[in-house]
């Protein structure tokens, strides 16, 4: 113990009850109570309250202004939202109150690890928001993704949640974002896991089978097989038994893939999408962790509509008769093509006539396209592009709700179009011929058409752009200001400022998939136009959903000045 500093004489502690002295670092309140002396930060570590204006009884020291209770000795929080406080060494010698400036905490990585597990387990963002900001503050953000992942896939049985979508989004984008905007994003991440698992049964792990069976080709049989009957536990227990047998990355990848096309655009496309995004958090958190974090895609796979079941799908068009013909055809015209024309650029015509033309002539476009040698890539990356050209042409007269209807064949062929470049397979090409059905249902979402924006020479202030968010109905001067930009080569400021944007609202799934998928896309046509579009249709529909309240910015900006050490009240 190291009690050097000195505080006051005893006599004035005891009659005062509470002195406040400054260390340095920190404001420290030293109470006298039951013949003993205590030290605690004064700052409350909920909001930041000066803890020496609280109460003191029965070794309990109550904060005033949201009446979170404290351990006097030790301080833990009796009320878990609030955090604990950090206590200080104090010793009284020769009449004199001494205090040892460092507080009694334990190495701080360990801390905010903790504490990032408690936030996650009691569904605190506050607590949440202050481990991320220290955790990413010390390098190491990978504990971060690592310990949200662990909690968002062993604690819920329903399996893969919208929260872990939002994690593994937020972790593909950390490159584009502002630096300072990087712990935002994983912070809205994590808080998303949480609010999925709270009230949530844990899930059960089932074991692997006992064989020796090792053929990915069978595995596959069975998984597919599994999925077909909707049989989630045999399903479970291929994909685990697979993942011990010593398949490879793709190979578990195209399990999922080909599962998840089996049929048409199943679950609008959100089972593709989650079976992809599982595979890119494994790239991030290590595919050791591949049994638990692919498991939990399954219930997705088992339970989804299939909508060739749906009326819209079948009528007016037959669109899975349509498919089915198509599929195979494509699987016929790959086998002449081969995939040999790596140099096809084709992209803009075929997005075309996938927008425009009736999806007997669209389809057979694709079809032909694959005969002429181009790659299964380089098509998927065009359906993705021809849905990202939906938002951009979204007329505002349409209901607010029809949104999602585009936003969900986007992120679909986004999906495929990633899975692909993954893990190729025929079953999986289905896929870019569902995407490319699905944008031809959107199409009464762009009549009348909203025109693309030409630059015009107004503003390119990124200020203005991201004013545009802070009011409603700016869907059309938000595109002006990006495509104003755009024509600058002001691609990367483009990408922060939407990232800002995004990360300042209390922003719903939805937008979160859109941007990720959206900068995926980007990388696809870099330095194409094709590029321009896409941003400039997640302009929109980032704008369409702002503002909002922004509580969750509220409470990261408490967490971030209560790290940095501000004072939140005089």
């Amino acid at each position: 113990m190291s009690a050097n500093m000195q505080v006051c004489s005893l006599d004035e502690l005891q009659r005062e009850g509470v002195r406040v002295v400054s260390t340095g670092q920190r404001t420290v309140a030293v109470f006298w109570h039951r013949d003993r002396v205590f030290a605690v930060d004064n700052r409350c570590p909920h909001m930041g309250f000066p803890l020496s204006q609280g109460t003191v009884a029965d070794g309990i020291l109550t904060c005033h202004w949201h009446h979170a209770k404290f351990d006097l000795a030790g301080g833990c929080a009796f009320d878990l939202f609030a955090d604990d406080v950090a206590a200080f060494r104090a010793e009284v010698r020769d009449g004199v109150v001494w205090l040892d400036p460092e507080p009694q905490e334990e190495e701080a990585i360990a801390h905010h690890t903790r504490k990032l597990s408690e936030g996650l387990e009691q569904n605190l963002s506050l607590v949440i928001a202050k481990s991320v900001i220290g955790l990413c503050e010390a390098g190491r953000d990978d504990l971060v993704l690592a310990e949200a992942a662990r909690f968002g896939v062993k604690n819920r049985a329903a399996g893969w949640s919208s929260g872990l979508s939002i994690l593994t989004a937020m972790a593909n984008v950390q490159p584009h974002l502002n630096p300072e905007d990087r712990p935002r994003a994983l912070y809205h991440g994590v808080v998303h896991v949480a609010r999925n698992v709270q009230g949530q049964p844990p899930d059960f792990d089932i074991a692997p089978l006992d064989t020796d069976e090792n053929r990915p080709e069978q595995f596959r049989t069975w998984f597919r097989r599994f999925a077909e009957v909707r049989s989630p536990n045999a399903a479970e227990r291929c994909l685990r038994t697979a993942a011990v047998a010593g398949l490879d990355e793709a190979q578990l990848a195209d399990l999922l893939f080909a599962a998840s096309t089996d049929h048409t655009f199943m679950d609008v496309g959100h089972t593709l999408d989650f079976a992809n995004k599982a595979c890119e958090l494994l790239d991030v958190v290590g595919w050791e962790s591949a049994p638990d974090v692919l498991s939990s895609v399954i219930p997705t796979i088992t339970g989804a509509e299939r909508m060739e079941e749906t009326s819209s799908w079948q009528h007016p068009v037959d669109l899975p008769k349509l498919l089915d013909e198509a599929g195979d055809a494509l699987d016929e015209a790959l086998a002449v093509g081969g995939e040999r024309n790596e140099s096809w650029d084709e992209h803009r015509p075929v997005a075309e006539s996938i927008l425009d033309d009736p999806p007997d002539r669209s389809l057979r476009r694709i079809v032909d396209a694959a005969r002429a040698g181009a790659p299964l890539g380089e098509l998927s990356a065009t359906v993705a592009y021809a849905a990202a050209r939906r938002p951009m042409h979204f007329h505002i007269s349409n209901e607010f709700g029809d949104w999602n209807t585009v936003h969900h064949t986007f992120t679909y062929t986004n999906a495929v179009d990633r899975a692909m470049q993954r893990a190729p397979s025929r079953e999986l090409a289905r896929g870019i011929l569902d995407g490319a059905a699905s944008v031809y249902l959107e199409r009464f979402l762009n009549m009348p058409r909203q025109p693309r924006p030409e630059p015009n020479g107004g503003s390119t202030s990124t200020d203005d752009l991201l004013g545009h968010f802070d009011r409603q109905q700016q869907v059309d001067e938000t595109a002006q200001s990006v495509a104003d930009l755009l024509a600058g080569g002001r691609q990367d400021e483009v990408v922060r400022t939407l990232g800002a944007a995004l990360l300042r609202e209390d922003a719903g799934f939805h937008s979160f998939q859109i941007y990720d998928a959206a900068l995926r896309l980007v990388e696809r046509f870099e330095g194409r136009p094709e590029a321009d579009d896409v941003l400039i249709g997640a302009s929109r529909f980032l704008t369409a959903h702002a503002p909002t309240v922004r509580s969750m910015g509220q409470t990261y900006e408490t967490a971030a000045r209560l790290h940095r050490g501000e004072a939140l009240h005089a």
